[in-house]
């Protein structure tokens, strides 16, 4: 059941994404920074979390979670080490994320051949 609850819950997630880039005029580097954005403000207001613990990899995988890990990083930086965790706990929380981010699109710009769009 957990599977089909990150299925669903992830896949309405993708969905909103593709229609904001099939109804809208908004670029796919807007509607990133409007799901990480998002991710952080629905943590925040405390509306993240309960989604997360219903639906697992289903929230947190998408660019929401990216947004919570980073909102739930600051907020235990800040527990840990005051007003300087404010500033390290988003990147330590989102270390291994970054890295891998960085680590794969290497390894694809190693690969592929990148040209101009003309």
């Amino acid at each position: 059941m957990e599977y089909l609850l990150a299925f669903l819950v992830g896949g309405v997630l993708c969905v909103i994404g593709q229609l904001l880039i099939d109804l809208t005029k908004l670029t796919p580097a807007r509607i990133l920074v409007i799901y990480v954005t998002a991710g952080v403000i629905l943590t925040a207001v405390g509306l993240y979390g309960p989604l997360v613990d219903f639906a697992g990899a289903g929230a947190t995988v998408p660019l929401t979670g990216f947004g919570y890990a980073l909102a739930t990083g600051v907020q235990e930086g800040i527990q840990q080490h005051g007003l300087i965790g404010a500033l390290s706990g988003g990147v330590t929380a989102t270390a291994a994320g970054i890295a891998a981010a960085i680590f794969f699109g290497y390894i694809v710009a190693l690969v592929s051949k990148s040209h101009d769009k003309s």
